[in-house]
């Protein structure tokens, strides 16, 4: 579940993982990085294992994160709202911030194939990373790793 491009923060969990980022955004809370740090390491291994992909596991997460942001960071949750996975799971169109960063990077654009390959959860990645405002440093690594794991 998590990539190699995070391996340098995986092991620790210091940093949110794509994968917990993914859930976050389906369930529509907001976590800071001090307030990830303030989660246990048992915390925060819950929450890449839990799963969050139907409704009611949403629920049980978003009311398990706040209870953690509550507990352990002191904070009343901020909450977003929740992400459609639409955005993601769709393989038949490379989207446009992803074709603009590549070219950005002076990398090559992914090929529909190789787009339509990819699991939901790359694609959430590779979305992530070119998000404005973000430094989107592993970009390139996330696009090299997940396009030779698939050749």
């Amino acid at each position: 579940m998590l990539f190699n491009f995070e391996m340098d923060f995986a092991h620790s969990l210091r940093c949110i993982p794509m994968i917990v980022r993914m859930k976050l955004d389906l369930c529509g809370v907001k976590v800071s990085l001090r307030q990830w740090s303030r989660f246990t390491q048992e915390d925060r291994a819950a929450l890449v294992q839990r799963p969050a992909e139907s409704l009611k596991q949403c629920k049980i997460y978003r009311n398990l994160l706040v209870d953690l942001i509550r507990q352990r960071a002191e904070e009343e949750p901020v909450f977003l709202p929740p992400v459609s996975p639409e955005t993601w799971q769709k393989a038949d169109d490379i989207p446009q911030s992803i074709r603009q960063t590549a070219a950005a990077h002076g990398a090559a654009t992914p090929t529909l194939q190789q787009w339509n390959h990819l699991s939901p959860l790359q694609r959430f990645a590779l979305m992530k990373l070119t998000r404005p405002g973000h430094e989107n440093q592993n970009f390139i690594p996330a696009l090299k790793e997940f396009f030779t794991e698939n050749t």
